[in-house]
């Protein structure tokens, strides 16, 4: 049985006042490349499916999904490079959403590995996988409705003694621990511009809050790799500028970030590199302002033959439709 990831070390108040992104033990004491050394070095990286990463964190090796005859899943190879902001994009049915399922527990894969950090996640259960430190938001939001805003905060905290029951009856050990994390959420919830709703139920919240909530709440974790479903998804422009401002401060501090969404405006403000799905595979990878001008893309997206010509047989059959829905009585020239 794999061993359980190692405690968590809170990080220190930044100089701003806000809190930063914590760190595990481990991961904090190995020297950390800056955002820009990390961007930097994928100018080396071949733009081509399942390329190699100079510091990949998430490395993921023939996961395959099929729900019966339908393959869903099949990525031969990926590498995700640490400290930048991965952009997965696709057509609807590619099969990013079930990616993430298969990389975050929530789902099994038929064959596949992947590891964080060297350590395999592959097999394990969700709340084992978001320990180690991937952890996702969904592209419809999870909230606990009937819970205010910073109770959610709260049950994201990982390894609380005082969720045990022997543990629980013995105040010490679980008062200081609950202290310690009312005021992380309480910066954090500052932090998003949620501090003002802590004793509001998140069910009250309109969808962009909660689509906030939902990253709060994914930072309580400490993760290694945040993995964001669609967070502009029904989201007004202000809240989305507001998200995009704020992958872009984590991304600074030196977080991981892969990122689905659908507008390309966005992936291309947004994303260091790039990672196109279609039919369960990955069919190209690079910078965004290469990948989405790359034919396989527009492919993906549009159809392998949408730029062709028409044939004679085509020409006539387009005409053919448009006299029927003009009709008779109006002639073509």
């Amino acid at each position: 049985m794999p061993a359980e990831p190692e405690e968590i070390t809170p990080g220190a108040v930044r100089l701003d006042g806000r809190p930063p992104v914590p760190t595990r033990a481990s991961r904090a004491s190995r020297p950390r490349a800056s955002y820009t050394e990390c961007r930097d070095a994928l100018d080396a990286v071949s733009p081509e499916p399942g390329a190699a990463k100079p510091d990949a964190t998430l490395v993921v090796s023939g996961v395959r999904r099929a729900f019966g005859g339908l393959t869903a899943v099949d990525v031969v190879e990926v590498q995700v490079q640490r400290g930048v902001v991965t952009g997965l994009i696709g057509p609807n049915g590619a099969g990013k959403t079930t990616f993430f399922n298969l990389l975050t527990g929530f789902d099994r894969p038929d064959a596949g590995s992947w590891a964080l950090d060297g350590r395999q996640l592959s097999g394990l259960p969700a709340h084992r996988v978001a320990r180690a430190g991937l952890v996702r938001t969904f592209q419809l939001t999870k909230a606990l409705s009937k819970l205010t805003v910073l109770e959610n905060m709260l049950l994201g905290a990982p390894h609380q003694r005082g969720e045990g029951f022997f543990a629980s009856l013995v105040a010490p050990l679980w008062r200081g621990e609950e202290r310690a994390n009312t005021v992380k959420a309480l910066g954090l919830l500052d932090r998003f511009g949620l501090a003002a709703k802590k004793d509001d139920l998140a069910g009250e919240m309109s969808g962009g809050q909660r689509k906030l909530l939902e990253m709060a709440r994914a930072l309580m974790t400490d993760p290694a790799v945040l993995c964001l479903d669609e967070p502009m998804a029904g989201v007004n422009p202000a809240l989305t500028q507001s998200i995009l401002t704020h992958v872009k401060t984590l991304r600074e501090e030196g977080l991981t970030i892969i990122f689905v969404e659908h507008d390309m405006d966005v992936i291309r403000d947004i994303s260091d590199w790039v990672v196109a799905m279609a039919q369960g595979s990955i069919v190209a990878e690079g910078p965004p302002e290469a990948i989405l001008r790359d034919s396989r893309v527009i492919d993906a997206y549009l159809g392998a033959h949408h730029d062709a010509p028409l044939t004679r047989d085509e020409e006539d059959a387009v005409l053919a439709e448009a006299d029927a829905s003009i009709g008779p009585e109006v002639q073509r020239g």
